[in-house]
């Protein structure tokens, strides 16, 4: 490999976030078509079932991560959160914020239909979500957003990897809460733009 390849290897592997191939230029002082051979030379090397360690693209970058077959032990060492350690009221809380992020823990608490603080709490406290600022209205809450970690737990890239909410079972009303939620998030967005 060459000395790019290896000075690539070893920021990927220091860096707590992913880092897009811009940054990874930026910090090499090197141009961009060199960096990307430098990350198809990392992808051949480090692959699922050939190596221990995985190249992947995530959160809009490139991040090294446990191979499957090793993720288990190494998440005891780093006591990694998991999808299977949170509970129903986390996992509900979680995909509010993914679907409808920026959102605060009164919206959250007024789609389940119960409090939110303490499943939001164990989220922030898990990293997979964080503060986004505050919102516009009565009282100005916090809202929150998922994070890059909440993106490589799940192994999604950006929001897209999602699943499509036509492919959960909701209650008409349901449907219409949400919908009227996305449109006023859609529009705030658009108002800002």
């Amino acid at each position: 490999m060459s000395e790019l390849t290896h000075t690539v290897e070893a920021l990927l592997f220091v860096a707590s976030e992913p880092l897009t191939p811009k940054e990874l230029a930026e910090l090499t002082d090197a141009a961009p078509e060199r960096i990307e051979r430098a990350l198809g030379a990392l992808a051949d090397r480090h692959c699922e079932g050939r190596s221990g360690v995985v190249l992947e693209r995530v959160a809009g970058g490139y991040g090294l991560r446990a191979a499957r077959e090793t993720a288990e032990v190494c998440a005891r060492l780093v006591n990694r959160p998991s999808a299977k350690g949170l509970s129903q009221a986390a996992l509900e809380t979680l995909a509010i914020v993914a679907y409808l992020q920026p959102v605060s823990r009164p919206e959250i608490a007024r789609i389940r239909g119960v409090g939110a603080d303490s499943a939001v709490g164990g989220l922030i406290e898990r990293g997979l979500i964080e503060e986004a600022g505050r919102a516009d209205t009565p009282g100005t809450p916090v809202v929150y957003r998922t994070t890059s970690a909440f993106l490589r737990v799940f192994g999604l890239g950006e929001g897209e990897d999602l699943p499509a909410l036509s492919d959960f079972e909701l209650t008409e009303a349901d449907h219409q809460a949400l919908r009227a939620r996305l449109h006023l998030v859609a529009d705030q967005r658009a108002g800002q733009a």
